[in-house]
């Protein structure tokens, strides 16, 4: 149960005197965040179609993941890439009329 009392209203009022620390990360969300800027590197310079790379992926990483970082980097840069299976992890590349994906519905002649 709570407990609920009447305070003065300079509590309120009183900006708080101390700032709050900035919280560290801990090391696996750094991990992350190192590895999200690798993206971004990588994906800066993919500039033509004949630009590809493979992201090999370590033991404990999930391959699954990883392409779904790739893919919001990807985003972020604003780059429009395609992401392929390999031996050993994902092979990245400009997204071409080509090597888009066929899978889902058929758009209609019409445009509707």
């Amino acid at each position: 149960m709570v407990k609920i009392r009447q305070v003065d209203v300079s509590m309120l009022d009183k900006p708080k005197s101390a700032r709050a620390r900035p919280r560290q990360l801990s090391p696996a969300a750094q991990a992350r965040l190192a590895q999200h800027r690798q993206f971004v590197r990588m994906l800066g310079r993919i500039s033509d179609r004949d630009d590809v790379f493979e992201v090999r992926l370590e033991s404990n990483e999930k391959p699954l993941t990883v392409r779904q970082r790739l893919m919001k980097a990807a985003e972020e840069a604003g780059k429009d890439v395609v992401v392929r299976k390999s031996e050993k992890g994902w092979l990245v590349g400009m997204a071409t009329q080509e090597r888009r994906s066929r899978r889902g519905r058929r758009r209609s002649p019409a445009g509707g």
